[in-house]
């Protein structure tokens, strides 16, 4: 009997939105052209950007669905682990003790061996797939979260887009550190989610 060997591969919770553009109602104004052709950003349409590095780091909500699911990806792999060494376990002591059985225990505990091989392909797919779809589910939250505060602060201040800036990766070149509004967006959305896990929180003690 030839068995492969069970490969174990559980998704870990990692990535981050690549882009946080939103382009909102443009305000009063239009823009300029000066004599050289070049575009000039008028009075009321104003374009900003955010450091998505610092955002990836300080964002507390993302911090805790990172740390989350990075526990229930180790947690899985352990578990797998200790499945498939309990089973490789069984497949030397079938390869030391096959050639004492008979041609029906041979056949008999073949036919075991491939079906919990086969559970255990299955429980890491299931497992992986599983645990992609809650960071698919967390990632889009976070996303969201995001975005409805952007849209709601161009509103506000009249910014016409806010582009999203990351070191080395970032079609930006170069950006006036006055436009960067990083930590009023960060302030904003930890003050949010504070406050949303103080509601949760009172909410579950009355319960």
């Amino acid at each position: 009997m030839n068995v492969s060997k069970i490969v174990l591969g559980v998704a870990a919770a990692a990535a981050f939105m690549s882009a946080c553009q939103q382009e909102t109602k443009s305000a009063t104004g239009t823009t300029a052209t000066t004599a050289a052709g070049e575009s000039t950003v008028a009075a009321g349409e104003k374009i900003v950007y955010v450091n998505s590095d610092s955002l990836l780091a300080n964002y507390a909500y993302f911090k805790e669905v990172r740390t989350r699911l990075e526990g229930k990806s180790q947690k899985a792999q352990a578990d797998l682990r200790s499945k498939a060494e309990a089973f490789q376990k069984e497949v030397g002591q079938y390869q030391q003790n096959g050639q004492a059985m008979s041609a029906a225990q041979r056949a008999s505990t073949e036919q075991r061996l491939q079906e919990k091989q086969q559970q255990l392909q299955a429980l890491n797919q299931s497992t992986s797939t599983q645990l992609g779809t809650e960071e698919s589910e967390e990632m889009k939250k976070i996303y969201d979260n995001v975005e409805a505060y952007l849209k709601k602060l161009s509103e506000d201040k009249g910014y016409k887009m806010v582009l999203t800036y990351s070191r080395g990766n970032s079609a930006i070149l170069y950006s006036d550190s006055t436009l960067d509004i990083t930590s009023q967006v960060l302030s904003a959305l930890n003050e949010q989610y504070n406050a949303e896990k103080t509601d949760s929180t009172k909410t579950e003690v009355k319960k």
